[in-house]
């Protein structure tokens, strides 16, 4: 774990090592007990299909799927 502090004007530098390993823009998140820096992937798109890419059903499927599940909810 790294120990960081804010300066003076409330700004947070995360070190070196860590900015290399997961980029330059964070997003901040509340959590229960404290903050947590979620990091921006810098293309979002390519951060979705590496982590979709295992999944084999595709789109058409999926919106037919929840149709479906939607309508058996509403009683047909």
């Amino acid at each position: 774990m790294t120990e960081v502090t804010l300066d003076d004007r409330g700004r947070l530098t995360v070190p070196k090592e860590l900015r290399e390993r997961f980029g330059d823009r964070y997003h901040l998140v509340r959590v229960h007990d404290g903050i947590k820096l979620v990091p921006i992937a810098e293309s979002p798109l390519s951060a979705l299909r590496e982590e979709f890419d295992d999944v084999d059903v595709g789109a058409r499927d999926l919106r037919g799927g929840a149709r479906e599940d939607a309508l058996d909810e509403a009683g047909r």
